[in-house]
């Protein structure tokens, strides 16, 4: 039906109204887009461990950050940069003042933080199974009776781009995605996290894997020197604070004795040395590494035939490859070729994350493996036990994607290192020298092949503190791989060892 202007006159007039000049209604206001807002959701839960009830409020949702403006050396207010998603477990009835408190966080960069929070701190696990005994879909979860919760407080954050966190609309998510930004952002969680539950008096540590290490001596110094908070410790699993150690190109010949005894556990674990035990194959592969290798990868082109061939063929009983192969790759096996080269004769190829594992390749010419078997297996499990949990079990819901492990957050910068490698063990040894109370427990796991336990040894063995202070850093070893947790043995004993550090004895 076509209307007319006659159509929209009122039917009758008041006298002189048609004289009157016609008033334009007022233009209704442009809705006004709501400004982020926190949106937490609390829960009450209980557990039992060794026949006590724990009972616990559990925290989850995103906590916007924002950030200070100026212009012109006025004050603009905050303004909202990005929404980050925390699941924060206070344990009830507890005198929250003396009660510690611990932040964690994974790597990547890119990982959300699902890895410690449901393998090895938080009050519930997943359950899939180990290498060589997997469980199908869906998996499960279970009640963690050796949860850190018994002594400690935990937030769980997952850093912008990862997990449920993102920037806010208009904000570029690049801000976030580099070792300043990502460092600056992450301490703004815990200050405010710790300013608005009143935890500014407790104990206070962090626990970092892989790059959450590099992440958590960064923040160790950043924190201090910008808001005054000291820590108590840093718990460090899978700890990388030297990229050099872990860098196979340019040249870097420091790199490969570093990997040789992770190389020789992982060989021995798949039978390629014989029934030795594992203690008398580390020991002899470190005195390797740490003696004649460095040496002979010094001399190069120097070495004589015969020095070359007897140092292939020591490296052959050390790492289970063949002194041919070795010698084809000018005695430097980087560490993908070796996983790739290792179980050939198998058609199989070995897991970087965790050298217990395998799996297949689409064929065995291949130079280097096309997937990380053991990222592969413990991907699904992870994924499916968080979506689960925080829906059905913390009451947090959210249509997008929980981000597990990503790419969206690279090229990851690295600006402040600029023409040099990624160095933080300077920031833990300031930190350190400022704070002598904070502590520093390392957890190594004996088949990690992305941050090797021996890397590991050779950076805090050049950490720039006092003797003094050497005593204030403790290490831990496991029979499994990157996420040591996986294996339940490892879990259970990390799990006390760490429960050890936060409650230590007088």
């Amino acid at each position: 039906m076509t209307q007319t202007p006659e159509d929209h006159q009122p039917a009758t007039q008041p006298d002189g109204a048609a004289d009157q000049p016609k008033t334009a209604e007022p233009k209704a206001a442009e809705p006004k887009e709501a400004e982020p807002a926190d949106d937490l959701v609390t829960t009450q839960h209980s557990i039992t461990v060794d026949g006590t009830e724990l009972p616990y409020t559990v925290t989850a949702g995103r906590m916007v950050l924002r950030l200070e403006g100026h212009t012109d050396d006025k004050f603009d207010g905050q303004q909202a940069k990005a929404e980050v998603f925390l699941v924060a477990y206070t344990a009830d009835n507890a005198e929250p003042g003396s009660r510690p408190v611990t932040f964690a966080f994974n790597g990547g960069p890119g990982s959300s933080s699902v890895w410690l929070h449901l393998g090895l701190l938080g009050p519930r696990r997943v359950i899939m199974g180990d290498a060589g005994d997997l469980l199908p879909p869906p998996y499960g979860l279970a009640d963690n009776a050796q949860t850190l919760l018994r002594h400690s407080d935990l937030v769980f954050i997952d850093p912008v781009s990862t997990g449920y966190s993102r920037a806010v609309k208009g904000e570029k998510s690049k801000d976030f995605h580099g070792y300043g930004g990502d460092i600056e952002s992450v301490g703004e969680v815990i200050r405010l996290w710790t300013s608005r539950n009143d935890r500014w008096m407790s104990p206070k540590y962090l626990c970092g894997e892989s790059y959450g290490t590099t992440r958590a001596a960064g923040l160790a110094r950043y924190l201090q020197e910008r808001y005054g908070l000291y820590l108590n410790g840093l718990m460090l699993v899978s700890a990388v604070l030297d990229f050099e150690t872990g860098d196979f190109s340019g040249g870097n010949d420091a790199v490969y004795p570093l990997f040789l005894p992770t190389y020789a556990a992982v060989a021995h674990y798949h039978g390629k040395l014989g029934d030795q035990p594992l203690a008398e194959v580390l020991a002899d592969a470190q005195s390797y590494a740490e003696q004649d290798y460095p040496r002979v990868l010094a001399r190069g082109a120097r070495l004589t035939d015969a020095e070359r061939a007897a140092a292939a063929a020591r490296l052959a009983d050390i790492t289970g490859l063949s002194a041919d192969y070795l010698d084809r790759v000018n005695l430097r096996p980087e560490h993908i070729r070796f996983l790739t080269e290792l179980l050939r004769d198998r058609r199989q190829v070995v897991g970087r994350i965790d050298g217990r594992f395998t799996g297949w390749d689409t064929d065995y010419g291949r130079e280097m493996w096309s997937n990380d078997p053991s990222i592969d297996a413990i991907m699904g499990p992870y994924a499916a036990a968080l979506n689960h949990y925080v829906r059905g079990e913390l009451g947090y819901s959210s249509d997008l994607p929980y981000e597990v492990l990503t790419d969206r957050v690279r090229p990851w910068s690295y600006k402040e290192f600029e023409n040099q490698y990624v160095f933080v063990q300077d920031k833990l040894a300031e930190a350190m020298r400022t704070n002598p109370h904070m502590r520093v427990h390392v957890d190594c796991g004996y088949y990690d092949l992305a941050t090797p336990y021996f890397a590991a040894e050779h950076s805090f063995a050049h950490l720039a503190i006092p003797k003094e202070l050497i005593a204030n850093v403790d290490y831990s070893y496991y029979e499994a791989g990157h996420m040591m947790y996986v294996h339940e043995p490892s879990r259970l004993a990390q799990s006390q060892a760490l429960a050890r550090f936060v409650r230590p004895e007088p």
